[in-house]
């Protein structure tokens, strides 16, 4: 049997619960990587041309993955602040510029 029209309705909380679970960045470097030299040094770097044209950079704490691209471009998953994500970008930055290409 339907219900009348406004006497068994519950009223409903519209007051969702936030939580920012995951932030995705895109960033450039402005400059030529050389992937395939990073990948052979950077333990944490996987590089399979054939597969995909961008490496992937797992970065353990704080938490995060890179893919980055020949030309610099990147993107950056996984974390949950602002904070984090500063922290993620300057160790890859400092990892990275050692494979910059002139």
């Amino acid at each position: 049997m339907p219900a009348q029209k406004g006497t068994d309705r519950k009223k409903l909380n519209l007051k969702p619960i936030i939580k920012i679970q995951n932030i995705v960045i895109s960033s450039d470097l402005h400059a030529t990587v050389d992937l395939y030299a990073l990948s052979k040094s950077v333990k944490e770097v996987d590089y399979e041309p054939e597969q995909f044209p961008g490496a992937i950079f797992r970065i353990k704490e704080p938490k995060a993955v890179i893919i980055l691209f020949k030309n610099g471009k990147l993107i950056c998953t996984g974390s949950n602040n602002e904070a984090n994500i500063k922290r993620v970008l300057a160790h890859a930055a400092k990892v990275i510029s050692r494979y910059v290409i002139d």
